[in-house]
């Protein structure tokens, strides 16, 4: 059967492909989790038609992420947590968390897979945060403050 892939799918292709599967597999598998679709000329043309979309905002993302990226190097951004005496959290900082709260602060939207944290934050001070999209690198300033 042809099927046009919605999503990626393991082993079989990524979305907005057109694939050659077994019967069986797109009719008791693929099509009813909402995988792919019938590969008929009406829906490779309106696929077509969302892949040019989806292909302009993803540019157009990218190019926001890259100007994000590029006014991202003075920004010092502060976070309240709880910790001990010692300083250290009781909860870790992951870069979810440090997306979320660089939004809030300062306008600039970068998503959690481009932030460089190796492992969570879990002691208070000053942090230098990596943030790398292609080939373009920065750092900002995150600074843990006791609660």
């Amino acid at each position: 059967m042809r099927v046009i892939l919605l999503k990626d799918v393991a082993k079989v292709g990524q979305k907005f492909d057109v694939k050659d599967v077994a019967d069986g597999y797109a009719i008791n598998f693929l099509i009813p989790r909402g995988l792919v679709e019938a590969a008929t000329e009406a829906n490779v043309r309106k696929v077509e038609g969302r892949k040019k979309k989806e292909d302009t905002q993803r540019k157009v993302q990218q190019d926001l992420i890259l100007k994000n990226i590029a006014d991202l190097g003075e920004v010092i951004i502060n976070i309240k947590a709880e910790s001990n005496e010692k300083g250290h959290l009781f909860a870790g900082i992951h870069k979810e968390e440090i997306s979320k709260v660089l939004k809030e602060q300062s306008r600039l939207d970068i998503p959690p897979q481009f932030i460089n944290l190796e492992k969570p934050i879990k002691e208070i001070g000053e942090h230098l945060i990596e943030v790398q999209f292609e080939d373009k690198k920065t750092k900002f300033k995150l600074n843990i403050l006791s609660a």
